[in-house]
């Protein structure tokens, strides 16, 4: 058959069928990580707990889950400020194994152990399992270390009555049932797993307060588009002029926080004991504020 022959009717309507239940899957693992809600609040509140203490963020997993839990780590310093010393990725076969296949390292629930041990886990860390099966040697063994140690431990698996949801303190388990490709986990199991995930970690953010009224108070700023964002969440919090925010964040070096405070009639170095007094918080350090907040002169 010619390569360039079109294909036939018959053809297109198996192919829009196909792609039809496969978003119809999706949308069902959404369903089914949206039934999770009240589980999330409760780990959301423990991991606050924690971390308000100086904990670590330790992501855990392998193959598809482990390089979706490392997709929604990464994003947590730009977008919140979250310290990279405070952030560990342990993924079976390194790091490598994001865009190299490295399924033989999900078995080694020896590594797991050590790699774990090597992060000297303390009861103030906030470990996080992701395993569609629930099953994964890797993970359930990094899993039950971290645990061992007194970390905070969460389990997110897609499979009811599994080990990893067994051995995590706290299980969140998004049921999503056959893949339309068996075994295809980057499809159903995938979507709920990078919704819960990505929930959780927001949640967590949000509780520890680096956002305030729905602004990323705490955002990197590190090109021309997210300075002229920061701009925008400082003239918003701070109800002053644009060209007011400017020299805000100019004063503050780039530290977003500080220059919201600056903006709001702060000088530096109050900002910056505000914050220390607030956790870091922008909206606690406003409160803690002795003066009313009050735009700098040259404001709007």
């Amino acid at each position: 058959m010619p390569a360039n022959r079109p294909p036939t009717r018959l053809s297109t309507i198996i192919v829009d069928a196909d792609v039809e239940e496969m978003l119809l899957g999706h949308v069902a693992a959404a369903h089914a990580a949206a039934k999770l809600a009240p589980q999330i609040k409760d780990a959301v509140s423990a991991a606050v707990l924690r971390l308000r203490r100086g904990g670590r963020i330790i992501l855990v997993g392998a193959g598809t889950s482990g390089r979706i839990a490392v997709q929604d780590g990464v994003e947590l310093a730009p977008t919140y400020g979250w310290p990279m010393d405070r952030l560990a990725f342990l993924l079976a076969g390194g790091l490598k194994a994001l865009v190299e296949s490295s399924e033989a390292a999900e078995d080694d629930a020896a590594l797991a152990v050590q790699e774990i041990s090597d992060r000297a886990i303390t009861t103030d860390d906030v470990v996080i399992g992701v395993a569609a099966s629930g099953r994964t040697p890797y993970t359930c063994a990094a899993i039950e270390h971290a645990r061992s140690k007194g970390g905070l431990t969460i389990g997110i698996a897609n499979q009811v009555c599994t080990p990893l949801l067994e051995l995590a303190e706290i299980a969140l388990c998004a049921e999503t049932g056959a893949e339309f490709i068996s075994g295809s986990t980057r499809m159903k199991a995938g979507t709920a797993q990078k919704i819960v995930l990505n929930t959780l970690s927001t949640g967590i953010m949000i509780g520890l307060g680096r956002t305030h009224n729905g602004l990323m108070t705490h955002m990197s700023v590190s090109n021309d588009k997210l300075r002229r964002r920061a701009v925008d969440i400082i003239s918003s919090i701070a109800g002053t002029s644009p060209e007011n925010s400017e020299g805000a964040l100019e004063e503050a070096e780039n530290d977003l926080p500080v220059a919201i405070l600056i903006a709001a009639g702060h000088d530096r170095e109050e900002a910056k004991r505000l914050l220390g007094e607030a956790d870091y918080s922008v909206a606690k350090a406003l409160s803690l504020s002795s003066r009313p907040s009050e735009v700098r002169s040259n404001g709007a």
